[in-house]
């Protein structure tokens, strides 16, 4: 008897699932799946990349691993992405070694991972092309949709700040207000100085450009920022700073100096990192939700891995201030 072409092609069922090439019997896979069960048998994912084109692995770039923001913002990241069965994996870009950068996103792309959400600020558009190009999925976080290629997470950072100083000059009286900001010229920095511009400008105060300084995300830059604020002629009665590292650094001067806070400085930060309610005296800030944002960040990821389809989004997520002794 024979078998015409097309009944051939069905016998042998898909190329992709060697078991269903012939006829298997109940006994028989029974027999395969105890053996797998016993040896502890697992799937390669690298051979399953090569069919799939997949390697379900995510990467998260920052500028700082030992910032409890980031690490927060990892965390959020890898409950979803777990979840879904994807390897998250966290690299540091310092900002003080710009072309460390690319150097990082080089080695991300090579083995063309499955997406990649750009957490470092500072980023030059050759290298949001870079993983453009690579094919992986991009999501950036803390800024603007129209400044490059992929999805956005950020915080609405100028309102948080701008609430903040609304706080300080309406209801608690501060007459002049120095900030301490990061890097110059690099974000989330320059968004929250805009939030203290209009704030001030909306309470009729000139606003003191030489009460504002910019130093680095950390609590060192916050000791430089504080220093040179506090020997300048006329000092401030109050610092708002671009995170809460740096207001921690602030603290520090302050307590060095024999100042009382909030009585003859006041201090704030933002992010509300758990520091910040632990050090004395205990952090005005503005919660900057870290989790949450890695958990959007990571859904974004993953509908564009399901299907990329679509314009480029944004989630912008509302930040709230947080009253506490310092101020």
């Amino acid at each position: 008897m024979r078998t015409s072409s097309s009944e051939a092609l069905a016998s042998r069922g898909s190329a992709g699932d060697p078991l269903r090439r012939r006829p298997v019997s109940a006994a028989t896979r029974a027999r395969v799946e105890d053996a797998v069960r016993r040896l502890g048998y697992q799937a390669d994912p690298s051979a399953r990349g090569l069919r799939t084109q997949r390697t379900d692995t995510i990467g998260l770039v920052v500028p700082d691993i030992t910032n409890p923001f980031n690490t927060e913002l990892a965390a959020g990241i890898q409950a979803v992405a777990y979840a879904r069965g994807l390897l998250t994996v966290v690299c540091e870009a310092p900002m003080t070694d710009g072309p460390q950068l690319p150097a990082v996103l080089g080695q991300l792309t090579a083995p063309r991972l499955d997406g990649i959400v750009l957490g470092r600020f500072g980023a030059q558009r050759a290298d949001l092309d870079l993983i453009a190009g690579s094919g992986a999925r991009l999501v950036r976080l803390g800024t603007r949709i129209a400044d490059g290629p992929g999805d956005v997470v950020r915080g609405a950072e100028t309102e948080g700040m701008r609430g903040l100083v609304r706080y300080l000059v309406g209801e608690r009286g501060y007459r002049r207000i120095g900030f301490i900001g990061g890097e110059a010229g690099v974000e989330p920095g320059c968004e929250r100085y805009e939030g203290y511009r209009q704030a001030l400008a909306e309470a009729g105060r000139a606003v003191p450009e030489d009460l504002a300084v910019w130093t680095g995300f950390t609590r060192e830059g916050g000791r430089a920022g504080a220093a040179r604020l506090l020997d300048a002629a006329e000092p401030p009665d109050a610092v708002v700073c671009a995170n809460d590292l740096i207001a921690i650094g602030a603290l520090d001067v302050a307590r060095e100096r024999g100042l009382d806070v909030p009585g003859q400085l006041a201090v704030t930060g933002y992010d509300d990192i758990d520091a910040a309610s632990m050090v004395s005296p205990a952090l005005t800030t503005v919660i900057n939700p870290a989790r949450e944002i890695g958990r959007s960040a990571a859904r974004l990821l993953i509908d564009r891995l399901d299907a990329d389809e679509g314009p480029a989004r944004e989630v912008v997520l509302t930040h709230q201030v947080v009253r506490r002794t310092s101020a």
